[in-house]
């Protein structure tokens, strides 16, 4: 075998595996899967077109989002999209573009309303077309600024201001989602042609996707499940998640100057709902919650079992059971001497 092949069947396997089974999965860009660009809300989002913020999940992605607020419905909107299958095509290039080649490539997907509707586990009546409309007229009026490389660097060089600094290492581009969305009629079998925007036709050339179960990202019912859901399922072998990452998925952080006791126990009640809900939505088995650190900042890492796993996944479930014993037995073995330590005294 050529170093050619077994590279090639190292990517199918990866790719199988990535699957985990999921039915008609939707084929995202990480950055999407693993970002706070949506609010975990529908309703009361800022639709000022000088809206701007920029969205951190620390380690996986820096996005800075202008010209409104983009919520639950916005994602999931985009999630179907991804889900339905896709053509490439090629037009001629604009005068004066950047880039030797005469043509661009788009990416588009042609379906209808009620495929579309379908996607989404939404009840296919007309009904829902209008607010689909909208929805997608929002997601066009946002531009996306997605900045790669070392996080801690580019983030200090937003802070000063001087992106200039990053010099070579400051790769990253800005665009849209949604380039266009054209229907012949209002109908449910009317024909509907979606073109994605320049940057999510980026990722997809660069391959940077990953697989998302769509039938459990569209039975949550909770807009922080569905927050949380994405970055859970796109992360193969890991089964557990840190509060601190929950909360950056959120748009929030749980120590700074404006966090208090009552909004960090409002949070953590949203993310007891969110388990809750990934579970009916058979996204999960179940979940348990470890308490990490002393004193005031004690934190919360959320343990979880897959409905499906891959097989480093069952592996790595099977050596923290294994291990759990052990630890339990460590923990009484100290509270004994820590016992008899306090009765010497």
């Amino acid at each position: 075998m050529t170093e050619v092949e077994r590279k090639r069947l190292e990517r199918f396997k990866k790719r199988f595996e990535n699957q985990r089974g999921r039915r008609q999965p939707a084929k995202i860009p990480a950055r999407l899967a693993r970002t706070s660009a949506f609010a975990p809300k529908r309703t009361s989002l800022n639709t000022d077109s000088k809206f701007e913020r920029l969205y951190v999940v620390p380690g996986h992605s820096i996005i800075r989002v202008s010209g409104r607020e983009l919520g639950t419905q916005h994602r999931d909107a985009i999630y179907a999209v991804f889900r339905l299958p896709h053509t490439v095509e090629r037009r001629p290039r604009p005068a004066g573009a950047r880039g030797g080649l005469p043509f661009e490539k788009v990416y588009t997907t042609r379906t209808t309303w009620r495929g579309l509707l379908q996607a989404m586990q939404r009840t296919q009546h007309v009904n829902n077309l209008g607010t689909l409309i909208e929805t997608f007229k929002d997601i066009q009026k946002v531009v996306f600024t997605i900045f790669e490389g070392d996080h801690s660097e580019v983030l200090k060089a937003l802070e000063s201001g001087n992106l200039g600094a990053l010099g070579a290492n400051g790769r990253g581009g800005m665009g849209s989602l949604i380039e266009s969305v054209e229907w012949d009629g209002l109908l449910l079998d009317s024909e509907l042609v979606i073109r994605y925007g320049d940057w999510s036709a980026l990722m997809i050339e660069a391959a940077k996707l990953v697989s998302l179960n769509a039938d459990v990202q569209f039975r949550l019912k909770s807009d922080h499940a569905k927050t949380f859901w994405p970055y859970i399922d796109s992360m193969n072998n890991h089964n557990w998640v840190d509060e601190e990452v929950l909360a950056a998925l959120a748009g929030r952080k749980l120590w700074d100057e404006t966090a208090t006791k009552v909004t960090r126990g409002q949070f953590r009640k949203d993310c007891k709902q969110a388990f809750e809900d990934m579970i009916q939505a058979e996204g999960i088995i179940s979940y348990d919650v470890e308490l990490r650190g002393v004193g005031r900042h004690k934190s919360r890492r959320y343990h979880y079992v897959r409905s499906q796993m891959s097989e480093g996944e069952v592996a790595l479930q099977k050596a923290r059971q294994e291990c759990q014993p052990a630890v339990i037995e460590a923990k009484v073995v100290t509270e004994r001497a820590e016992g008899q330590l306090r009765l010497e005294l």
